[in-house]
């Protein structure tokens, strides 16, 4: 007898979305923002293929070895697919330009591309399956983000505690993604979720005073997705109220302070996908309204020599990320703790800028040390700002006011982040965005045929034209 929707557990009616869409097929304009979502994780991918955590995550698979049925992009070999889903993942997250999900503050693609492209070369799915899967991967990820949020704190459980629900939720979400390009059914993708939710971690702590252990963390998400589909589809099974339930993961990580309804209200019906923010700028996204003021002050003739004084205003709860401690933020230890500091990415887009306004050659450790960045950040505080707080976390708003030496104050407000559907990137900015991105591995006739591939990957049945340019 078959259960009625009322009588399904929460992991049982995602599963049984992922299910209807494997079997079903998304429509295209789902599929389109998929395809959207793989090629900005393959971009961001190709721009970090020498980072430090790429190259330790790459040697550590390396000794590994095994059969290899999946690429690590930027390398010559073929690996495990959960390797290849570990490295990968790992590359999608190490420089902080992948996507955003508000009010839950998730990146949810740096998890679910990877493990769904993995899963995908393994078992031969095609460029439809493909995007299916991270459509649903995605909406599942930032559905249990959701169920961590706590409207009346305005701001994430997860986070609140130190969590990164990025890699907590993306395990269980690229968990149904693999576990549907494994051709799984309902009861299997559920297995794989139940499994999954034993595996994801993550905490913030190096965010605050260092280390680089949280560039990883999704790609272990992603490791852990494939090896629970792997585990559904040889057997293993997993708890059906792995969500709610007592010992389940949202009472493990948040408490009592869960919504239980945002798992599945109108699920299949309203889609976060679509929703979901592109980054314009490779550095925390709290930051990028402050760069967005910058630059537009920038355009409006503010010469950095000029500047006296800089307030950056930002919600109250962002400041404990990009502003404090205040000598860490004005002084970054790096390149990469420099994408976390307000005060530094205000003077690097007053003072520098490249792509579509700063890019990486903004945030490598010697730029973090350019004594004029780091002069010009010295001027800026950062304050919180009500009304920044009335409109946060539905958009990540800033207030710069500057005041220059002869008295001058100047102020640009930005209420809209670049990249989201308030001000969205066009499709030329995204491929923009791409290019520069893959500059780094490709060359330009390589960037615009996987651009070309990737945004027709719902007519492609075979991925080997696309991966192996990936290689």
């Amino acid at each position: 007898m078959t259960a009625t929707t009322a009588e399904l557990t929460p992991v049982q009616r995602l599963a049984g979305l992922a299910d209807r869409a494997r079997a079903e097929g998304l429509p295209a304009a789902l599929r389109d923002d998929a395809a959207r979502r793989v090629l900005d994780v393959l971009g961001n991918s190709l721009a970090a293929t020498g980072e430090p955590p790429a190259r330790a995550v790459g040697a550590l698979v390396a000794e590994w070895g095994g059969a290899g049925r999946a690429t690590g992009i930027g390398t010559a070999a073929r690996l495990p697919e959960p390797n290849a889903a570990m490295l990968n993942g790992t590359l999608a997250h190490s420089l902080d330009f992948d996507d955003t999900h508000l009010p839950s503050v998730l990146h949810p693609s740096a998890s679910v591309v990877p493990a769904a492209l993995a899963a995908a070369e393994a078992h031969g799915a095609s460029g439809a399956k493909l995007l299916d899967a991270v459509a649903v991967g995605i909406e599942i990820t930032v559905r249990i983000g959701m169920a961590g949020y706590d409207r009346e704190l305005g701001n994430s459980v997860f986070f609140e505690r130190g969590q990164h629900a990025t890699a907590i939720c993306g395990a269980v979400g690229a968990a149904a993604s693999a576990a549907m390009l494994s051709g799984l059914d309902a009861a299997g993708i559920a297995d794989a979720m139940g499994i999954a939710a034993s595996m994801g971690s993550g905490i913030l702590e190096a965010n605050r005073t260092g280390g680089t252990v949280k560039r990883v963390h999704c790609g272990w998400a992603a490791h852990a997705a494939v090896t629970a589909a792997g585990l559904a589809r040889t057997g293993l099974t997993g708890p059906p109220t792995v969500l709610e339930g007592r010992f389940g993961l949202l009472q493990a990580f948040c408490g009592d302070q869960v919504d239980l309804g945002a798992l599945t209200d109108r699920l299949g019906e309203h889609w976060e996908l679509p929703g979901i923010f592109f980054k314009p700028y490779p550095c925390n996204h709290f930051t990028h309204a402050g760069v967005d003021a910058a630059l537009a002050l920038r355009a409006r003739g503010l010469d950095p020599s000029d500047v006296e004084d800089i307030e950056l205003g930002a919600p109250t709860p962002v400041l404990r990320t990009i502003g404090e401690p205040h000598e860490d933020k004005i002084r970054p230890k790096s390149g990469y703790h420099a994408a976390f500091s307000g005060p530094y990415t205000v003077a690097a887009a007053l003072l520098g800028g490249g792509g579509l306004g700063v890019f990486h050659e903004d945030f490598t450790d010697e730029a973090a040390a350019d004594p004029a960045r780091l002069a010009l950040a010295a001027k800026v505080r950062c304050v919180p700002d009500p009304r920044c707080d009335e409109i946060f976390p539905h958009q990540f708003p800033a207030v710069l006011r500057v005041r220059t030496r002869g008295g001058a104050l100047l102020e640009e407000r930005v209420d809209a982040n670049r990249g989201g559907p308030g001000n969205p990137l066009s499709a030329d900015e995204l491929a923009t965005k791409f290019r520069l991105n893959a500059s780094r591995r490709v060359s330009a006739d390589g960037a615009a045929r996987i651009t070309e591939l990737v945004y027709g990957l719902a007519r492609l049945d075979d991925l080997t034209p696309l991966t192996s340019l990936l290689a």
